[in-house]
């Protein structure tokens, strides 16, 4: 029997109607699980193949977001695009692979962004120099030309830094922005810069080249403690606080992969690290899987075991801001991180922390 045709268009127009709410909807649903579903988390990270930043994939080929019930896509911001904390800011992704110090800078600026979990005490960069270069610490930057990711991301600050813990103003040396890989390969090697400040696999694909060697090490807590004065917080993960506050249950479902994360990397080896990666992250145009492996083995210092943002690590990375002069207004570090998430996650699976906490004050 056909349906009348008033009864066709009601019943049309509701589809459509429940369609337009359901796409208006659909990220907060996947977000918060819907009717008891798997959460959906966008997460984009400031380079899924970077070193720094590989415990974001390496949960994911681990089967950890998944064992702790949420899907998480993964995406990787590319040079000259959109910045992964900048996405997050704007809402195109939920969560952001990305360095703590954005936090600071976005309250700053009047937005409330928080780090839910802590990866690394280190920037896991180096500052790789040409021989001819004789730069040897920040106080060689005078009159050289430095190349950083992009002009503002996180080596951009640490480059201003390293100068003006020596005493070296912004003014009297030139900063440009290389990328990464190839591109920060080639700025070195034909001369564009004396300096770039980049992370493994780069770095092994330089010095193989032999086109720079490292001046400075940032790659692991130690280092970083002697050249800035204090563990530097880098790889996290960050949100706004507003989406953290409605979306906890899927946080802490995050945070608890992410903590299962780094406690595996603590006991396992470079090579069972690389051997779990993508084999296009850990072989390639730049480097070779031996090498990857023996840059991890190096470097590898910089991630922390439990998640846990360390003591001191906020007021080191606000002291550089202060001093490179990005941020000049009052800055209350307790709302730039959290270790709730951590705790709860390390205390599920019985881990024991070696990581000292930071407190409110950083």
């Amino acid at each position: 029997m056909s349906r009348r045709p008033a009864a066709v268009a009601a019943s049309v127009l509701t589809v459509l109607l429940l369609g337009a709410v359901s796409a208006c909807s659909s990220t907060s649903s996947a977000a918060s699980g819907g009717s008891g579903g798997t959460p959906t988390v966008k997460l984009m990270a400031g380079g899924l193949d970077k070193q720094i930043y590989l415990p974001y994939q390496l949960a994911q080929q681990l089967g950890f977001y998944k064992k702790y019930g949420v899907n998480v896509q993964l995406s990787t911001e590319q040079d000259g695009g959109v910045g992964a904390e900048d996405a997050m800011a704007s809402g195109q992704v939920d969560m952001a692979g990305a360095w703590y110090n954005h936090t600071i800078e976005f309250q700053a600026k009047g937005k409330a962004v928080e780090d839910v979990v802590q990866l690394s005490g280190a920037p896991g960069e180096r500052e790789m120099c040409t021989k001819k270069s004789g730069v040897h610490s920040g106080a060689d930057f005078k009159g050289r030309t430095l190349g950083v990711t992009d002009l503002g991301s996180g080596t951009d600050t640490l480059t201003q830094f390293l100068a003006a813990k020596k005493g070296v103003k912004a003014g009297q040396f030139h900063r440009i922005g290389v990328g990464a890989g190839s591109t920060a390969i080639a700025a070195l090697q034909n001369g564009k810069v004396d300096c770039v400040m980049t992370t493994q696999p780069t770095v092994a694909a330089i010095q193989k080249k032999g086109v720079g060697t490292s001046a400075i090490d940032l790659a692991t807590t130690s280092g970083a403690t002697a050249a800035m004065g204090g563990a530097y917080p880098a790889a996290s993960v960050l949100a706004r606080t507003d989406w953290v506050n409605s979306h906890k249950a899927t946080v802490q479902k995050v945070v608890d992969a992410l903590v299962a994360t780094m406690h595996w990397i603590n006991t396992h080896s470079a090579a069972d690290i690389a051997n779990k990666l993508p084999a296009s992250y850990v072989s390639n145009q730049l480097v070779t899987k031996a090498d990857y492996i023996a840059a991890l083995t190096e470097d590898k210092g910089q991630f922390l075991p439990d998640g846990l943002m360390p003591a001191g690590g906020p007021k080191t990375s606000l002291a550089t801001e202060r001093l490179v002069g990005d941020v000049k207004s009052p800055v209350d570090l307790s709302k730039t991180f959290t270790n709730d998430f951590a705790i709860q996650a390390n205390k599920t699976e019985g881990f024991k922390t070696t990581t000292a906490p930071a407190g409110p004050n950083g």
